[in-house]
């Protein structure tokens, strides 16, 4: 396999860490090379986070220079790593705004999307869906990686992912990942 780009972007408090370390474990369990590097100014519940993390048979940098993915679980910060995009690279976004985005509203922000994102896009109410669903929208970024996974925008095999899930989260929200994770594999 040729070495497989993802950045996730969003903010403290989203369980954007927890994604990152699923990720990872999925691929160590398939057998890859995985590198991970966080890079976050405020990682305090609503300041900017992102996470790198590169698989594939040899991994030398943890450090994206082009993602193959990127899953954001805010919509402002999926902006905010257009400079690792190309016309390539697809776009997991949750529809989802912090609610101190500054002088950009939602729409606003959907129409820069729109815009400069050159490569495939996909808003996903996540938060919305989990939180309607699930009574909690933290697992949102657990939810998407479904979406990445059963839609094969990510390689990873889903039983492998559960897998990883059972190993990194704690036993107590692990029932309620795992439900977020397979409510995926039907398009929601």
């Amino acid at each position: 396999m040729k070495t497989f780009n993802t950045i996730i972007s969003g903010t403290g408090g989203q369980g954007l860490i927890t994604l990152l370390m699923v990720i990872a474990e999925s691929a160590h369990l398939q057998g890859l090379d995985v590198k991970t590097s966080e890079l976050h100014g405020l990682s305090q519940r609503g300041g900017s986070v992102q996470a790198h993390l590169r698989m594939g048979e040899k991994i030398y940098s943890p450090l994206v220079i082009k993602a193959d993915l990127v899953i954001s679980l805010e919509l402002l910060e999926s902006l905010r790593v257009l400079p690792y995009s190309d016309s390539k690279t697809k776009f997991l976004i949750n529809c989802y705004s912090f609610p101190f985005t500054g002088t950009f509203s939602e729409e606003d922000i959907k129409d820069k999307i729109e815009k400069y994102i050159k490569g495939e896009k996909y808003l996903i109410p996540a938060s919305d869906f989990c939180r309607r669903e699930l009574g909690q929208e933290v697992v949102s970024g657990i939810h998407l990686l479904g979406f990445a996974v059963f839609n094969g925008m990510i390689p990873l095999e889903p039983s492998i992912v559960e897998k990883a899930i059972k190993k990194v989260v704690p036993k107590k929200h692990l029932d309620i990942n795992l439900k977020a994770f397979r409510l995926a594999k039907n398009g929601n």
